[in-house]
């Protein structure tokens, strides 16, 4: 089963291919939540978080189903209210499932939002589900040299308990799109702790700022990163990092051009479905998506079907 969320609503497709599907059933997520994103465990137990309350301020909520029909209580994920942010429709939280079917959830912090990134800027936040699965534990910032954070950022979590928080931004006095770089904090411990920051973009393709981004790890323990660059403030391609060593390296390909002066808020996202993972992105008004594994090889970017806009 393959999950796709936009807005309020929540699309359950069953897949016969990565591309093709079927028996489509749209459900209101609880509470009226906007910004949904839903993950699938390796038992097939359903996992979604949204937004709720005011866009720079609110609360993300987590919910469970067995079987897509009926949903846990909501249980709260920002353990300070008010923590996390949901402006553009870029800026929300994301959702990963890992080992043993723990939750874990990153966000972008609202101005209020504790503790702070370097420099009193807005932080980088991280919770994950307790041991006991009753609730989240509290909300930590993995931010520690870099700062600048404007699109938000994602969350990875492979089978084997390793963690992957990514997000752009930059480092000490360097400014500006074209010098912001794609940072790692990892944990090798289902989320317990977590190591320093590290740039891991091999290419300096800078990152377009307010543009979001998405991680992935797939069943094997790939990593894969999808961003929008900003080389020369013109050439905003989105690129795939793609980690065949559990986070260690990253190799980079320019999977899809765009000549555009301006931020262009575009968002990113991956499925898994038979070995195969699929990417999907906007460029142009225009939603694409490419197969690829970690031989960072992907396809050739396909449309989707009919006019963008």
């Amino acid at each position: 089963m393959r999950l796709l969320q936009f807005c309020s609503t929540v699309l359950f497709a069953g897949l016969a291919c990565p591309l093709h599907a079927a028996n489509v059933t749209a459900m209101r997520v609880p509470e009226g939540g906007l910004q949904p994103q839903v993950a699938v465990d390796a038992k097939g137990g359903i996992h979604m978080i949204y937004f709720k309350g005011a866009p720079k301020g609110g609360d993300i909520q987590y919910v469970k189903s067995e079987d897509g029909a009926k949903w846990s209580a909501p249980m709260r994920v920002n353990s300070q209210p008010g923590s996390c942010i949901a402006i553009g429709n870029i800026r929300g939280a994301h959702l990963a499932v890992g080992k043993n079917g723990r939750a874990h959830v990153s966000w972008m912090g609202s101005a209020q939002a504790e503790p702070k990134a370097p420099g009193n800027q807005a932080p980088m936040l991280y919770a994950r589900l307790n041991d006991a699965v009753a609730a989240f534990e509290d909300q930590r910032n993995v931010m520690q040299a870099s700062a600048g954070l404007d699109g938000g950022g994602s969350v990875a979590a492979d089978p084997d308990g390793l963690v992957y928080v990514f997000w752009h931004g930059g480092v000490g006095d360097l400014k500006g799109e074209e010098n912001r770089s794609v940072f790692l904090a990892k944990s090798s411990d289902e989320g317990k702790t977590f190591a320093r920051e590290r740039a891991v973009n091999p290419q300096p393709t800078g990152c377009c700022a307010c543009c979001g981004m998405r991680a992935f790890a797939d069943s094997k323990g790939n990593v894969y990163v999808l961003y929008r660059a900003a080389m020369k403030l013109i050439d905003r391609d989105i690129f795939l990092l793609v980690s065949k060593d559990k986070g260690q390296s990253f190799q980079g390909v320019d999977l899809h051009p765009w000549k555009v002066n301006k931020c262009v808020m575009s968002t990113e996202h991956f499925s898994e479905a038979n070995g195969t993972v699929l990417a999907a992105w906007e460029t142009t008004q225009q939603v694409y998506f490419a197969r690829t594994d970690a031989s960072a090889k992907p396809g050739q970017p396909v449309a989707a079907p009919d006019a963008g806009n």
